[in-house]
């Protein structure tokens, strides 16, 4: 099985799963030419090498309009805020954003210049300026405030705030998520790309929604609707529908410590949308103060990911690194690794209790209920226990969606007063039972297969049933069933 593993050691931004990536693919160059010729107007993206730690991988750039983007990693203190949008993004700004210009960047700004149209912006400028945001994606714009004010506003609505408008508008205020569907169906990707591509952009929206109170048709994405946002989504889409893994594992996602500085005050990391993202996700904190996992990456290791968790047991044939901009004492990278596995692991619980006040009759029944109400299996093992008792310790496997029930019935069952879980991975052979004829009549055989093993068996229950129907014994019928199955079918067996 064709296995994709993704170690979110430093958490996952959109630009560093694509750099990870790139680093796996034997023609990078040649990929990204390919990325380029999508037709997201005015975006260029370029791969170099990137070294973190003495560790060499791939960096990802993303130019808009010729404009270097800044990574989306970026440090609690220089990081942004969400600039009164309804989304939660760092603007990588080496000061404040309460400039001495007076305006909030809270994107609903009502410029005091002449503009023929209202973008609902705050700015109480009296100076003319460009509004330069070269947004980056969520998480990691550079302004270029010089504060003559030369800003070059890219929010989707590609224009100047110069009173020279040098491009149209193509979409009203900021991208929602109807105009990033259109920008999206129009470009030249596969059809199943441009699928996953919007069904990332769908958590987002949705996460938004929970954050902000508003209907999804309310959200706009600001920064996460930019042309570079748009293009990171796009390109993860493309290169893991290039790869095509049968199976995407990933780690637990590391999201960073600490707070966050915004229009709205001091928020916790992970920020808002990007938690309610990663519900039902394994995510941890640690010692790096900052912003390491983005709503952006969030939600593309959560469309991907069919399952979160330990590496499994594979055989690697490619690596990859994907760097990001900024230095930690920890490398910053997000590694991929690819790789067969011939596993069949599913994960499992397994419940244990000791009990030393219940009959043989009782804890026989026990057994026979769990396994009847779901369980996979259930065992007793003969113990020892305090002042050297003799007890029953009782076993039993289930899945995640039936530990609940297993643990209420063990209590209603049995006399236990407590059980211990532990949460495991049970490797399982594809199973199957085929129906043959024979001179007894039609019989069961039973078969496995998978990691390097294959074998059949005749249903016991068949076996017994002709013993008694014949008047012979057991491993009689048992010999006599397998001689003329393997002379009748051969090697179909």
């Amino acid at each position: 099985m064709k296995t994709l593993y993704i170690e979110c050691n430093m958490g996952a931004a959109g630009d560093m799963l694509t750099a990870a990536l790139l680093d796996l693919v034997p023609d990078r160059d040649e990929t990204v030419n390919k990325i380029n010729s999508f037709g997201i107007p005015g975006v260029e993206v370029s791969a170099e090498t990137s070294v973190k730690c003495g560790i060499t991988g791939t960096g990802v750039s993303v130019r808009v309009n010729g404009v270097e983007e800044i990574s989306e990693d970026v440090d609690v203190h220089d990081r942004n805020h969400d600039h009164n949008h309804d989304h939660n993004h760092d603007h990588n700004h080496d000061h404040d954003h309460e400039h001495e210009h007076d305006h909030e960047h809270g994107h609903d700004h009502d410029h005091d210049h002449e503009h023929s149209h209202d973008h609902d912006h705050d700015h109480e400028h009296s100076h003319d300026h460009e509004h330069g945001h070269d947004h980056d994606h969520e998480h990691g714009h550079e302004h270029d405030h010089e504060h003559g004010h030369d800003h070059d506003h890219e929010h989707s609505h590609d224009h100047e705030h110069g009173h020279d408008h040098s491009h149209p508008h193509t979409h009203h205020h900021h991208t929602g998520m109807y105009e990033v569907k259109h920008i999206i169906e129009e470009m030249d990707i596969p059809n199943k790309v441009k699928e996953d591509a919007i069904a990332v952009y769908g958590l987002i929206a949705e996460a938004e929604s929970k954050a902000h109170g508003k209907s999804v048709d309310e959200i706009h994405f600001h920064e996460v609707g930019n042309k570079d946002a748009i293009a990171d989504i796009v390109n993860v889409c493309y290169l893991i529908n290039k790869m095509a893994p049968d199976k995407i594992v990933v780690s637990p996602v590391h999201v960073g410590s600490g707070q966050v500085r915004c229009a709205h005050g001091i928020l916790p990391v992970p920020a808002p949308a990007t938690a309610h993202i990663l519900k039902g996700v394994p995510i941890y904190g640690g010692r790096v103060r900052g912003e390491l996992c983005t709503p952006t990456g969030a939600a593309l290791l959560k469309h991907f990911a069919d399952s979160f968790g330990d590496m499994p047991i594979m055989n690697v044939t490619a690596i990859g690194y994907g760097m990001g901009k900024k230095d930690f004492e920890d490398a910053n990278c997000v590694r991929v690794m690819m790789g067969e596995t011939e596993d069949k692991t599913k994960e499992i619980y397994e419940l244990n209790c000791n009990i030393d006040d219940m009959s043989g009759e009782a804890i026989g029944y026990a057994v026979s209920n769990l396994i009847e109400k779901g369980a996979l299996d259930a065992f007793t093992t003969p113990v020892y226990m305090k002042k050297n008792r003799p007890g029953i310790k009782l076993t039993v496997l289930c899945r995640e969606e039936n530990r609940a029930e297993m643990v209420r019935e063990i209590f209603a069952c049995t006399g236990t007063i407590g059980i211990r879980q532990h949460k495991c991975e049970r490797y399982e052979l594809e199973r199957s039972i085929r129906k043959v004829s024979t001179s007894f009549g039609e019989i069961s055989i039973k078969e496995v297969s998978g990691i390097g093993t294959k074998r059949s068996k005749i249903e016991a229950d068949d076996i017994v049933r002709i013993a008694k129907e014949n008047g012979k014994s057991f491993e009689e019928v048992s010999k006599m069933l397998t001689e003329e199955i393997q002379k009748r079918y051969g090697n179909e067996n």
